[in-house]
């Protein structure tokens, strides 16, 4: 009988992906369109970016709204599973602002005796 897979390789496996990180935070604050989410990703392609969101639809991460106007207006919003990933983001955010900065020296918080 095979093991059950492991939750945490699960779950890097999910957000490992180029760009998969930065799009998710990006859409934590609500929907986007695909060329907001163009513009904030400096550097992206509009290929890989299109292929990100399809994979991330996929995996039930991200949802796709499309709108019947013309010309037509599509939206990406964070599904329940996708925001629940913001805290991992978040804690990121905090030991890259605590461990990372400062040119990749080591900060330290000192503790008053």
């Amino acid at each position: 009988m095979p093991e059950d897979p492991c939750p945490v390789g699960c779950c890097a496996e999910i957000i490992s992906g180029k760009w998969t990180l930065l799009m998710i935070r990006d859409l934590t604050d609500g929907s986007r369109r695909f060329c907001e989410l163009e513009r904030s990703l400096e550097g992206i392609s509009p290929r890989t970016l299109s292929l990100r969101l399809r994979a991330l639809e996929d995996q039930g991460i991200v949802e796709r709204r499309t709108y019947p106007e013309v010309p037509p207006r599509v939206e990406y919003a964070l599904t329940e599973k996708g925001r629940a990933l913001v805290p991992l983001i978040e804690d990121m955010r905090s030991y890259g602002r605590r461990w990372l900065t400062n040119g990749g020296e080591r900060r330290e918080t000192v503790v008053a005796a």
